[in-house]
């Protein structure tokens, strides 16, 4: 059995970078100098990793637990799947 990693971010809020002004920045301006070149070393370990397949379900929930999922923002589908997903894994190991 393959090893397959979802990570996501579960809601911590909205985000604060200005897209509107980093959009309005030309290549140029923006300052790269902290990113680390990709050379050829990293691309020796680097591993492609495909998400699992996604299979579309009809799923009864609770509304109240539905409606909270929702209030935390786009994406509530995901995190619902994370949610699962992490109880899932948390479970496996003890097979």
């Amino acid at each position: 059995m393959s090893k397959r990693t979802t990570k996501m971010n579960l809601g911590e809020g909205k985000g604060r970078t200005d897209f509107k002004r980093l959009d309005a920045m030309t290549d140029a301006e923006i300052d790269v100098s902290d990113i680390a070149e990709l050379d050829a070393d990293f691309f020796k370990n680097a591993e492609v990793i495909i998400p699992p397949e996604k299979k579309h379900v009809s799923i009864r929930l609770d509304a109240d637990v539905l409606d909270w999922m929702k209030s935390q923002g786009k994406g509530y589908q995901s995190r619902i799947n994370a949610v699962l997903r992490a109880y899932y894994e948390a479970h496996q190991s003890k097979r």
